[in-house]
């Protein structure tokens, strides 16, 4: 480990997080995503299962984007704290490429806030579009990609009604002044045209006393590496926060390369796995195609009862009735998948928040039980590679299995890459898991992390 790393993150959800570990490593960084802040002594003493190498960057996974405003104000600090013992010349906060935020629910701008008492910055680069995603920022207004076409984000299809954070405003200056005081700047498209002109201006808009929030447009490759030069130009040297997606590692990765990581890759073959577990915590249009797809390659599909499961008087019934059966069915060769819902529309998700709501039980408990269930069948059956679909549901498998870091194995699909554990547990150090955001990958997703492996070249 480096007397100072290159950078380190916290990530405000679970899947969110190891797409920024994907994007770092793909540049050259060898980095690891843990689940609690780790010491320094921790990092001294960390290695790389897959290369054997020390890392020169590192994250946390969070949950931010779920917390109110005042959980983020009770629990962030001490993360914070222990973050920035650790030094680095970069902070990212981590968001998600369409700014899941809300003044009530995962404040970005609360989140700033909090973040500038312990990564003191005179400016506050913010980053949010990852053409690599098919996420573009334009004149501050932000789309996203889905199905061939390109919405702006108050008139995309999922986003707009997202249940918790729905996104009415697409102008992320107007979105963002919600949820926070500051001036917001704005470095736009025409601007990013020359990586001179960008630096000059953006040097501008930061000579405010009052820490300025400064938003980055970008639509291509190509506006990024401007963006990237223009953030490192102005670095002090002293570590500077930053917002953003994982653009902002794609931004800043072939700048933040060093001699002490040139040369650094993954492996160029990998195991490939006889059988795969799936355990889809998400009810996500795109993870209704992939498990109706996975069914149609020959999956055996188990849906869980989540009412039953998350019920304290019926939860070991209901974890034995779902282990036994697909234990049944990977004892015959057949690859699984677990699921809680198919889609946004399944009866079974009012119904089960109903029954949550009358007994005062929490969803969370949901997530925990099919961590446990996991558990249960990776005990009484081996297999050397899983695959979680959902942000809460990938922490809560993770924790069950004692797992508390991850690495980069291969990339599989654009922030849902196949990884390798690092856990507590030794029947489990060394997974192998692909874990999926909702909205990750395409229809034959989980048929290309079983196959991960014949060829990373295939399944990229």
């Amino acid at each position: 480990m480096a007397d100072k790393m290159l950078l380190s993150f916290y990530g405000d959800d679970f899947t969110g997080s190891t797409d920024v570990m994907e994007a770092l490593t793909l540049s050259g960084i060898p980095a690891a995503l843990f689940l609690t802040p780790p010491t320094h002594d921790e990092l001294k003493i960390f290695r790389l299962k897959n290369t054997k190498t020390d890392i020169a960057a590192f994250g946390v996974a969070g949950v931010s984007r779920s917390m109110s405003v005042s959980e983020m104000e009770s629990e962030l600090p001490a993360i914070f704290e222990k973050l920035a013992t650790i030094p680095t010349k970069y902070f990212h906060y981590k968001v998600c490429s369409t700014f899941d935020s809300s003044p009530r629910q995962g404040s970005i701008g609360r989140a700033i806030d909090i973040a500038l008492e312990y990564f003191p910055s005179k400016w506050v680069p913010l980053l949010v579009a990852a053409p690599a995603l098919n996420r573009f920022c334009v004149f501050g207004n932000l789309f996203a990609r889905v199905d061939g076409q390109t919405y702006r984000l108050d008139r995309h299809p999922t986003m707009s009604v997202h249940p918790a954070t729905p996104m009415d405003e697409s102008d992320l200056r107007l979105h963002l002044g919600k949820q926070t005081n500051r001036p917001i700047k704005l470095v736009d498209v025409q601007t990013l045209e020359s990586s001179k002109v960008a630096e000059i201006f953006t040097r501008q808009l930061i000579s405010e006393n009052n820490v300025p929030v400064v938003l980055f447009d970008a639509l291509h490759n190509e506006h990024l590496s401007v963006c990237g030069q223009a953030i490192d130009a102005l670095n002090s040297g002293e570590r500077q926060l930053i917002v953003g997606s994982s653009g902002v590692e794609y931004a800043l990765g072939d700048l933040l390369k060093s001699d002490a990581v040139s040369g650094y890759s993954i492996p160029d073959n990998i195991d490939t796995t006889e059988q795969v577990i799936v355990i889809a915590g998400s009810c996500s249009p795109g993870t209704k195609r992939q498990i109706e797809y996975a069914i149609e390659e020959g999956f055996e599909a188990i849906k869980v009862n989540t009412a039953e499961l998350a019920d304290a008087l019926s939860t070991e019934k209901e974890v034995e009735r779902v282990a036994t059966k697909a234990l049944y069915a990977l004892q015959n060769n057949r690859d699984i998948i677990l699921y809680t819902a198919l889609g946004p529309h399944d009866d079974d998700i009012s119904k089960t928040k109903e029954i949550l709501d009358n007994k005062g039980i929490s969803a969370n408990a949901i997530g925990k039980q099919l961590g446990s269930v996991l558990k249960k069948l990776l005990n009484e059956y081996h297999s050397s590679r899983v695959v979680v679909a959902g942000g809460d549901t990938s922490g809560y498998v993770s924790r069950a299995l004692g797992i508390y870091a991850f690495e980069l194995l291969a990339p599989i699909a654009p922030g849902a890459p196949l990884c390798t554990a690092h856990s507590t547990i030794n029947a489990f150090d060394g997974l192998q898991v692909a874990l999926k955001g909702g909205q990750n990958g395409d229809d034959q997703y989980f048929i290309k992390v079983k196959n991960a492996g014949t060829s990373q070249k295939q399944v990229i």
